[in-house]
C-alpha cells in the first residue's frame, strides 16, 4: 500500500472534513426543534395544527433539491476533488442559514416571510446533498489501513455533536426567554449562533490536503460518463444503498429531530424538558459511534448494522406504547436514550458501509444519488409523515409504525450491501 494511504492524517484534517455535517446538521435539528415556534413566525393559521404542517412540509421541502445538490456536487468532487467540493458546499450551506436566520416574519412582510424561508430550505438542501457523500469519500480515502470504519464513523459523529449542540442551544433559548420572546425573535439566536461555524468551516478547509486514493483514480469523460456509467454497472449498488439508508434517515428524523416536538404536542411535556430528554441519549450516541466505527474494522459491517436493524424493529412499538402511559420526563429520557443505543450501531457503521460500495472515481457521485434520494423519500417528509400519521390514526404511537416500516426497508438493503471490510477501495 503506498505509503500516503497509509499515513494517519492530522487532526486538523478530520475536523475540516467533519465540520460541514455540523453547520448542515445543526440547522436542520434546530429547524425541526423550534417548528411549532416557526409555524406561528412564517405560517400563521387558525388551526395550529394546520401551521405546524405547514411549517414540517417547508422542512421538507429542502429535502427536494437534495438529488440534485447531490448530482452536481457528487460529480464535482469526483471530477475536481473533495477538497474544492467540500469549499464550495461550505459557502452554499452558510448562506443559505443566513436567509433562515434573518427572515422577516410573516407579520412583516406578508407571504414573502415563508417564500424566503422555503428559498432558504431549497438552497441549503442543495448544499446538504453533496456534503454527506464528499465528506465521507474523503474520510475513508484518508483512513489507515484497517482503519475505514473508524474513520467513516467520524461522518456520523460530526452530526450527533451538531445535534447535541442544537438541543443545548434549545434548552438555553428555552429556559432564558418567556414564550412571548421565543415566539417573537429569540428563535433566532440558535440559527445566528450556527453561522459561526461557516467562516471557521471556510477557513479550515482550505488546507483539506486531497486524498491519494482521488489523485490515483482514472477521471476520463464528463459528469454524463460518470452518471452511465453508474446506471450501468453500479445500478445494483445504487439500489442496496437507498434502502440501507431509508432505515437510517427515517430513524434519524423522527428520533432526533421530531421527538422534542412530539414530546410536547403529544405527551404534554414543556419544550425545555423535551430538549433535556434528548441530551443524556445524545450524548451516548456520541460516545458509541466512534466505538461501533472500530468495531467494524474488527466484525465487518453488515452484522453491525443487521442487528441493529433488527433491535429497532423489536423494540420501537413497545417503546412507544410505554411512553404513553403515564408520560413524564424520565420516561422520555428512558426512551431517547433506549433509541441512541441502537442508532450508534446503525451509525457506527453505515457510512463507511456505503461508501465502500463504490469505486473511487465514482465514489461521491454514486453514494450523493442513492443516499440523497432515500433521504428525500423517507428523511425529509418524516416529521410531516408522523405528525400527518397520528391525527390521521388517531394515536399517538404512530411513529413507531413509519420508524418499523424503516428498519424493515434498511434489514433489506444491508442484507444486499458487500462487505469490504479488509479489502482495498478499489
Amino acid at each position: 500500500m503506498n505509503l500516503r494511504q497509509a499515513k494517519t492524517p492530522a487532526p486538523k484534517q478530520i475536523a475540516a472534513a467533519v465540520i460541514g455535517n455540523a453547520l448542515e446538521w445543526y440547522d436542520f435539528v434546530v429547524y425541526g426543534f423550534f417548528a411549532s415556534v416557526l409555524a406561528r413566525a412564517f405560517f400563521p393559521s387558525d388551526d395550529d395544527t394546520a401551521a405546524l404542517l405547514l411549517a414540517l412540509a417547508s422542512f421538507g421541502a429542502g429535502f427536494c433539491t437534495r438529488p440534485l445538490g447531490g448530482l452536481f456536487f457528487g460529480f464535482y468532487a469526483d471530477r475536481k476533488g473533495r477538497k474544492a467540493a467540500l469549499q464550495l458546499i461550505m459557502f452554499v450551506m452558510t448562506a443559505a442559514v443566513a436567509v433562515i436566520a434573518f427572515a422577516p416574519t410573516y407579520a412583516t412582510i406578508g407571504v414573502y416571510a415563508p417564500a424566503l424561508v422555503v428559498i432558504g430550505r431549497l438552497l441549503q438542501g442543495f448544499a446538504t446533498g453533496g456534503e454527506f457523500a464528499s465528506s465521507t469519500a474523503y474520510l475513508i480515502e484518508v483512513a489507515p489501513a484497517g482503519r475505514r470504519g473508524l474513520y467513516g464513523s467520524l461522518q456520523m459523529v460530526g452530526q450527533g455533536a451538531s445535534i447535541l449542540l442544537g438541543t443545548l442551544a434549545g434548552i438555553a433559548v428555552a429556559s432564558a426567554f418567556s414564550t412571548q420572546a421565543l415566539n417573537d425573535w429569540a428563535w433566532r439566536l440558535p440559527f445566528v449562533a450556527g453561522l459561526l461555524i461557516g467562516p471557521v468551516g471556510v477557513y479550515i478547509r482550505r488546507s483539506l490536503d486531497e486524498t491519494h486514493a482521488f489523485e490515483a483514480s482514472p477521471r476520463s469523460g464528463g459528469a454524463m460518463d460518470a452518471f452511465l456509467d453508474l446506471a450501468r454497472r453500479q445500478g445494483d449498488r445504487l439500489l442496496v444503498c437507498f434502502a440501507a439508508t431509508a432505515g437510517a434517515t427515517i430513524s434519524f428524523y423522527v428520533i432526533l429531530v421530531y421527538m422534542p416536538t412530539y414530546g410536547k404536542t403529544e405527551l404534554g411535556l414543556s419544550l425545555t424538558q423535551s430538549f433535556i430528554a434528548q441530551a443524556p441519549g445524545l450524548l451516548l450516541l456520541i460516545a458509541l459511534t466512534p466505538l461501533i466505527g472500530a468495531l467494524s474494522d474488527k466484525i465487518g459491517r453488515r452484522p453491525l448494522l443487521l442487528a441493529s436493524y433488527g433491535m429497532l424493529l423489536l423494540c420501537v412499538y413497545p417503546l412507544f406504547a410505554w411512553l404513553q402511559v403515564a408520560p413524564s420526563l424520565a420516561k422520555l429520557t428512558i426512551a431517547q436514550t433506549a433509541f441512541c443505543v441502537i442508532l450508534s450501531g446503525l451509525f457506527g457503521a453505515l457510512s463507511t458501509a456505503l461508501a465502500e460500495q463504490f469505486p473511487t472515481h465514482i465514489r461521491s457521485s454514486g453514494l450523493a444519488i442513492a443516499y440523497n434520494v432515500a433521504v428525500m423519500m423517507f428523511g425529509g417528509f418524516a416529521p410531516f409523515i408522523v405528525a400527518w400519521l397520528i391525527g390521521f390514526l388517531v394515536t399517538p404511537v404512530a411513529p413507531a409504525f413509519y420508524l418499523m416500516f424503516g428498519a424493515a426497508v434498511g434489514l433489506i438493503g444491508v442484507a444486499g450491501l458487500r462487505e469490504r471490510r479488509g479489502e482495498r477501495l478499489d
